[in-house]
């Protein structure tokens, strides 16, 4: 297994690994994943197995300290040189998952930000998964405004400075 950055032509591939894994109210579109990979493909982690894509992490760059909702579907709102990396979703297909997949990128994405001079990390997680983060040093700051699918969220911040 290995990660590497996407590219456009991972489009088809990502997007099937996303309807594997969230429900149809909270999964990104192959057209979201587009604008995405256009945008800011090195924000973009895959993890791959023998060629296939497994897992990946992905998430614009922004100077606003609080993942909101708008990101998600505007890639235009990515700034290289923001503060935060933002995690929009964390995938893992069903075949691969508690084998540490999702555990491999997230650290990489920590490196890369710290690398890269930002003040932290920040994404959005479904109560159950609160403690997986936890684990990773990011601090629950509460049930978030966003209105992602429906569901109830909490915001999640790792501060790297």
């Amino acid at each position: 297994m290995f990660i590497r950055k996407a590219a456009l032509s991972d489009l088809d591939a990502i997007a099937a690994v996303e309807a594997a894994c969230f429900p149809k109210a909270e999964a990104a579109d192959r057209e979201a994943f587009k604008n995405r990979l256009m945008t800011y493909p090195d924000h973009f982690w895959l993890l791959e197995d023998d060629g296939r894509i497994i897992a990946f992490v992905n998430g614009m760059v922004s100077d606003k300290s609080v993942l909101c909702d708008e990101m998600y579907e505007n890639a235009s709102m990515h700034n290289e040189y923001g503060d935060w990396q933002m995690i929009f979703g964390v995938d893992t297909i069903p075949e691969y998952q508690r084998q540490g997949c999702a555990e491999k990128l997230i650290r990489e994405v920590i490196e890369d930000a710290k690398k890269q001079g930002r003040l932290g990390v920040v994404l959005t997680c479904k109560e159950k998964l609160l403690h997986y983060y936890e684990k990773f040093g990011f601090m629950n700051e509460g049930v978030s405004d966003s209105v992602h699918g429906g569901a109830v969220w909490y915001d999640m911040r790792l501060k790297l400075k």
